[in-house]
């Protein structure tokens, strides 16, 4: 079946110096499911939290499905991640650490079933951030030039 992407948090990637991914499986209601085969989601916003020894996904927008009567979810719950108890620990102590953090990095189906992309980050200066927009110009220009065939 391969991997068939949902959504992308590309703000993250701006904002964060990526330091370690995990994949991590999502515990979903039907009526979710359903809505992600649609595309409807929004992680821009979402970030991972801990609650006990669990770890959770806040803050991400899966919206109503619209064929969904009275069983339908709430768009912005509480959604557990299903990582082994190495994997919790080791996000767990580095979040605890000054300025590093744990963000969702993609949302995507993998053999049907739906996986999130986790990142262990740190943020990013403001310098750190304009640097990056400098070289994103410059390399913009560069292959604009090569392919017109101009120096």
């Amino acid at each position: 079946m391969g991997i068939k992407l949902i959504v992308e948090n590309k703000k993250a990637r701006f904002d964060f110096h990526i330091n370690e991914t995990f994949e991590a499986g999502l515990v979903l209601l039907g009526s979710e499911v359903k809505s992600l085969r649609q595309g409807n989601a929004q992680i821009k916003d979402a970030y991972i939290a801990f609650v006990g020894s669990e770890i959770f996904l806040q803050k991400s927008n899966i919206a109503p499905y619209a064929a969904s009567s009275y069983n339908n979810h709430h768009p912005e719950r509480l959604r557990k991640l299903l990582l082994n108890r190495n994997e919790i620990n080791k996000i767990y102590a580095a979040t605890e650490e000054k300025g590093m953090a744990c963000v969702p990095l993609k949302l995507y189906f993998k053999d049907g079933l739906v996986k999130v992309e986790i990142a262990i980050a740190k943020g990013k200066k403001k310098g750190d951030k304009r640097d990056a927009i400098k070289t994103r110009d410059v390399n913009r220009e560069m292959s604009r030039a090569l392919r017109h065939g101009r120096d």
